[in-house]
């Protein structure tokens, strides 16, 4: 008897290790995905040349292309908490594929809508489903795979602008389709997380199954905590209207104020998300330092002074104020998630 108890307790345990390799791999794709969607915006200058948009026009495109993602998010997360769907992933970012390319040879707006649209679907998709993914490799280590998690998103933020001014400046709206290769490099990865995901499942069936009787029978949500979830959405509603903003629109304030090149006024823009990386990984030890709610009132306190001083300061000044209050501003992001 002792020895067949022996012999089942691994089991459980090897179910809550850390997986490393799928958590790297989680990070990577989360990094793909949002450096793909963060090209558009950072396109924007490049479109408004060569098809003539308007800032009205643009805005429609950024509209389309966040509400889309935005809104569908929490549906399908709702959808795959009753079913998970494992191939929902590399499904999701082959709507982003197909996206991309229609977004490379659109001749019109409406054709640049339709794009953003499929790439706002596959956005809508990846979220939900990797955070699943990145919790269930996670093991005791939670925190660290959220970080994980979390910074390859900001980090692909970041590297959009850098990647604009180095190729879809020189090559134009075309040399989106060069974006293609990164989406079908993450679908490729996404299957092998969807057949690690599948196998993890029937694993922790009987797990599952007990955390969902949990569930049911904790139904009731204190006022606290509705009222602290309340604050935190529109916290992180806040923070992310004035990202919205930066990113698509400070590239044409930094041309028009400084006679800067899109080229240039891309750096601006990747000083301030790249500055936001680093604030998304130090946000945590600061949080577990200093306390969370006070990481969470400097990042939007401290913000605001910044942004109200940009606008008249010379480019140097600029540049160094926008990427100080990225990094104050997503201090905060791993501490709300």
């Amino acid at each position: 008897m002792s020895q067949s108890a022996t012999a089942i307790k691994p089991k459980p345990q090897m179910q809550n290790e850390t997986s490393y390799k799928i958590l790297f791999i989680i990070g990577l794709c989360h990094l793909l995905n949002d450096s793909i969607q963060a090209v558009i915006p950072a396109m924007f200058p490049i479109l408004e040349k060569s098809m003539g948009l308007s800032f009205t026009q643009l805005g429609m495109i950024a509209f389309s292309l966040n509400i889309v993602s935005s809104l569908l998010q929490p549906v399908i997360g709702m959808a795959t908490d009753k079913k998970p769907m494992p191939y929902a992933l590399p499904i999701g970012l082959t709507s982003t594929m197909f996206g991309v390319l229609g977004l490379a040879f659109a001749s019109s707006f409406e054709l640049v809508i339709l794009s953003v649209l499929f790439i706002g679907l596959g956005s809508a998709v990846f979220h939900p489903e990797g955070s699943r993914v990145a919790y269930m490799a996670a093991g005791p280590r939670r925190g660290l795979a959220q970080s994980i998690y979390q910074v390859g998103g900001n980090s692909g933020q970041a590297l959009a602008p850098l990647i604009t001014a180095v190729i879809l400046v020189p090559l134009g709206q075309i040399g989106a389709a060069w974006f293609t290769i990164v989406a079908a490099v993450a679908v490729a990865l996404l299957v092998y997380i969807a057949v690690w995901y599948t196998r993890k499942l029937n694993l922790e069936k009987i797990a599952s199954k007990a955390k969902q009787s949990t569930i049911h029978r904790n139904k009731g949500i204190s006022k606290n905590i509705k009222l602290a979830l309340i604050l935190i959405l529109f916290l992180i509603f806040a923070r992310s209207w004035y990202i919205s903003g930066m990113t698509n629109f400070y590239a044409f304030y930094a041309i028009d104020k400084y006679g800067l090149t899109i080229k240039q006024s891309q750096i601006f823009l990747f000083a301030f998300l790249v500055a936001g990386a680093f604030g998304t990984f130090f946000g945590g030890p600061l949080a577990d330092r200093f306390g969370k709610k006070n990481v969470i009132f400097l990042s939007m306190i401290a913000t605001a002074p910044l942004s109200a001083i940009i606008p008249f300061v010379p480019s140097v000044t600029a540049f160094i104020l926008l990427a100080l209050s990225g990094f104050i501003l997503m201090s905060s992001f791993s501490v709300t998630v």
